[in-house]
């Protein structure tokens, strides 16, 4: 295991994306698990999907905060492609750990969406990284994603896996992002490290991934459609997980080390983070209509088959994806273990309670 050299406590770190599902997470862990911390979080909260989500994921960091009067934080809206606010960001505020977790997500949106992934993903990564390069960082640590795997054939899906075959616009901005930081790390000696998120789910999340969407339709007694015909596989992973995971990374930044041949080595590290344990849509799907009747959501008479269908692939998916944790395990002593059927029933309970629906 990797002996953690980066101490957290005390110091300044930037979350960018902190008001999305995985940097508000990780927000209010820090908060709840780091004496003294100060954070500063940047979002645009632009409207790809509610910003009533976004808006309440931050009053829930101000609340976290007044339990921790020791610690700070402070907001910043902005966007990450605007270099100057990102500058003086780093300027004013000297962050010891820099979490990109901003990005403009999505799959099929990147198809109808193309230029939000060159600024968000692209333009907005690179202003991280020179403001890095300008302003030294102990660790940068950003989310890449399980779609740089793209038409890979092997599973489970490993770091040491080649991943040239991005079948999405989204996955290749992602599989930049890497290359960029590599590029930055072996330059500017920047310790960075990617990781690769699978299929993230839990309350409070993005309303436009399968569980939340299909829960909406579900309510508006609508049709939910089944991609690939129900013949596709996800490492859902629960967010704590993903939070966690993250966390331990924060403290442990790569170190330099020399080759085989002597020269330095970039300070550069990847791992996968997700549950190792794909689920089929079909399951998946049984598991939340229970789920959402136990909680209430939907009455226990509601024609679930009525409201299904199955459709074929969408441009930009890929059948499976299967994480190997085995690296992370390995060096952190940690592997997602939350139980889809948990998680979902973590998730449908908040969901009854947030949009206030009487049983």
């Amino acid at each position: 295991m990797l002996t953690p050299n980066v101490e957290l406590s005390g110091k300044t770190v930037l979350v960018t994306g902190a008001a999305g599902f995985i940097g508000a997470n990780l927000t209010l862990a820090l908060l709840k698990s780091v004496p003294q911390i100060r954070i500063i979080g940047l979002d645009s909260l632009n409207d790809y999907y509610d910003p009533a989500l976004k808006n309440y994921r931050l009053g829930q960091i101000e609340e976290e905060l007044a339990r921790h009067p020791q610690s700070s934080w402070r907001f910043v809206k902005g966007n990450l492609a605007d270099k100057s606010l990102i500058d003086s960001i780093f300027e004013e505020e000297a962050p010891a750990v820099a979490v990109n977790l901003a990005a403009q997500a999505g799959v099929r949106y990147s198809i109808s969406h193309p230029d939000c992934y060159i600024e968000a993903n692209l333009v907005g990564f690179f202003n991280i990284l020179e403001a890095c390069r300008h302003h030294p960082v102990q660790h940068l640590v950003y989310a890449s994603s399980s779609s740089v795997y793209g038409s890979n054939r092997k599973i489970p899906y490993s770091t040491d896996d080649k991943v040239d075959n991005p079948v999405s616009l989204y996955a290749a901005t992602k599989k930049s992002n890497e290359l960029l930081a590599h590029a930055y790390s072996k330059l500017y000696d920047i310790p960075s490290t990617g990781l690769r998120f699978f299929t993230v789910y839990g309350p409070a999340g993005r309303p436009d991934m399968a569980y939340f969407s299909f829960t909406n339709k579900l309510i508006q007694n609508q049709t939910i459609e089944i991609f690939n015909y129900g013949n596709c596989r996800r490492d859902f992973t629960y967010v704590d997980d993903i939070v966690e995971g993250v966390r331990r990374v924060m403290a442990c930044a790569p170190e330099h080390a020399a080759g085989e041949d002597g020269l330095p080595l970039p300070p550069y590290r990847i791992y996968n983070i997700g549950n190792n344990s794909p689920e089929n849509l079909l399951d998946f799907v049984d598991i939340l209509q229970q789920e959402l009747v136990r909680a209430g959501v939907l009455p226990s008479t509601y024609d679930f088959e009525a409201h299904k269908k199955l459709v074929p692939m969408q441009p930009g998916d890929v059948p499976v994806t299967y994480a190997d944790v085995s690296a992370l395990e390995r060096d952190f002593g940690f592997r997602p273990q939350t139980p889809l059927r948990e998680g979902l029933r973590r998730f449908a309970t908040w969901y009854k309670s947030f949009y206030n629906i009487q049983a």
